[in-house]
């Protein structure tokens, strides 16, 4: 999803994978490398004895791992029903090496693909024509999400009080709360068949505020973009999902600093909020 870092952090990276995988009892394979943000994660299939798996490499400096995103993933398989479809959290391990904590994430293989390999579509090489199963699908799942009881926080109000003014212009009201995915985009949502990837960071969210990062994501390609306001019309554009909208919108031009798909997308967010 992200480039890979650069020579340092990839070898330390990919010599944590062959300890991880020497840890879970797993194979490792050659390429096929999926980074996240600045080299923080690692991920990629893997062998078992009985097939193939995917393995999620996660690394901190040492001493300041645990806390939401850490423990995300495993939170999820405890607390999130199987009604909501996602990757099975098969094994864990977790150690500490030259200054460096990291945790092995060993998940059951998924094998459709995401729907983009970029969390933002683009309209040259991105093809989102989903049936209307896998729609219904996702609402089926958003709604059981938003019935887990959690005291994870996906977005923090002290965050939205500060940070929404300052991007946006407008001081949120009273916040109507849910449990969301926390980071619903197209590179976290495979098709035909849907599964929702990448759990590190669910929890409480506003009302609007899943379906307004999938609508913002989906900007630069308009069919996609109307079909998601079309599907989510009942929190998008409404009162009760404002400050969601608002939040998401926050994030993006925030991160548009530092991510490059992200300040690209910038102009699109900008002109969205004028008319929100």
């Amino acid at each position: 999803m992200f480039t890979a870092p650069g020579p340092a952090v990839r070898d330390r990276m990919l010599s944590a994978r062959g300890h991880a995988c020497a840890l879970l009892g797993l194979a490792d394979t050659v390429g096929g490398e999926v980074w996240g943000y600045a080299g923080r994660t690692l991920s990629g299939v893997v062998r078992t004895s009985t097939g193939v798996a995917w393995l999620r490499l996660v690394s901190d400096p040492q001493g300041k791992s645990g806390g939401k995103l850490w423990e995300g993933p495993r939170e999820a398989e405890r607390a999130v029903p199987p009604a909501v479809p996602r990757p099975r959290l098969l094994g864990l391990g977790d150690w500490s090496a030259e200054g460096w904590d990291y945790r092995a994430e060993h998940y059951e293989f998924v094998a459709t693909p995401p729907v983009a390999e970029s969390p933002v579509l683009h309209p040259l090489h991105q093809d989102a024509d989903l049936p209307d199963t896998w729609w219904q699908g996702l609402h089926q799942a958003l709604a059981h999400l938003a019935l887990v009881r959690t005291g994870r926080q996906a977005v923090r109000e002290q965050y939205i009080r500060r940070r929404v003014p300052e991007f946006t212009g407008v001081t949120p009201g009273e916040i109507t709360w849910t449990t969301a995915h926390g980071d619903l985009h197209w590179a976290n949502l495979t098709g035909p068949e849907l599964t929702l990837l990448d759990w590190e960071g669910w929890g409480t969210a506003p009302l609007g505020y899943d379906a307004a990062h999938l609508y913002l994501h989906s900007l630069p390609v308009p069919d996609v973009a109307e079909r998601v306001r079309k599907e989510f019309a009942h929190v998008l554009g409404t009162p009760a999902g404002r400050i969601g909208e608002l939040t998401a919108c926050t994030e993006i031009l925030q991160a548009a600093e530092r991510v490059p798909f992200y300040a690209e997308l910038a102009d699109g967010v900008r002109q969205y909020l004028r008319r929100l």
